[in-house]
């Protein structure tokens, strides 16, 4: 491995297990993790309000949507910014994800952390999923809720996600050619897929 921070970019579906499983992988790897911790980041570094961040994140706004129905073209949306728009807020986080994976090893999870990171050296990207089922069984612990409000939390979060990752990418959130590697968590549980990742990590980096 070379003298460069390990970068491990965790995406995952709602209820996977995505969020437990980076953080076990930052304590494998004496890393610092972001997950809501990059809002707490970039509205320090910005001077804007994290409640702000927290509102919009993982969001595509409803300007965006209705700027991307008048403006096709996601470049033309991407340069019509003021500090009142998503667009300003996703660069602004952006700034902050690249400073944080400047200052040693870490795990990203989610915010599309693996584009705006797409060329910094020692990056593994690596996709948690989970079947269905199993999925509402974790959100409906979570939430102490029947499957019925399960179903429509998962539903609103994951579209939510796959929005925001497909419009500020270009890329299929969750598509197999978008990661390193791809894992059901639900075959060999958390902790185990855990370890699967970090001995994938590991190969990754001595090659």
């Amino acid at each position: 491995m070379n003298q460069s921070p390990l970068i491990i970019i965790i995406g995952r579906q709602f209820g996977s297990g995505g969020g437990k499983i980076a953080q076990l992988l930052a304590k494998m790897f004496d890393a610092k993790l972001y997950d809501s911790e990059i809002l707490n980041l970039a509205a320090r570094e910005s001077g804007y309000s994290e409640q702000m961040f927290k509102q919009n994140d993982e969001h595509k706004s409803f300007f965006t949507a209705i700027g991307a129905t008048l403006f096709p073209l996601r470049t033309t949306v991407m340069t019509v910014r003021n500090p009142g728009q998503e667009e300003s807020l996703f660069q602004l986080q952006s700034d902050a994800i690249r400073k944080a994976a400047k200052e040693g090893n870490c795990v990203f999870v989610g915010r599309c952390a693996d584009y705006i990171l797409r060329d910094s050296p020692n990056v593994v990207n690596v996709f948690v999923t989970s079947p269905l089922q199993k999925r509402l069984e974790r959100v409906m612990e979570r939430h102490g809720c029947d499957e019925r409000k399960a179903r429509k939390i998962l539903s609103a979060k994951e579209n939510r996600r796959m929005e925001y990752y497909n419009f500020y990418t270009g890329k299929r959130w969750g598509a197999a050619e978008s990661y390193d590697l791809c894992v059901d968590s639900s075959v060999l549980g958390i902790e185990k897929t855990a370890e699967l990742i970090a001995s994938f990590v590991r190969d990754k980096m001595e090659q």
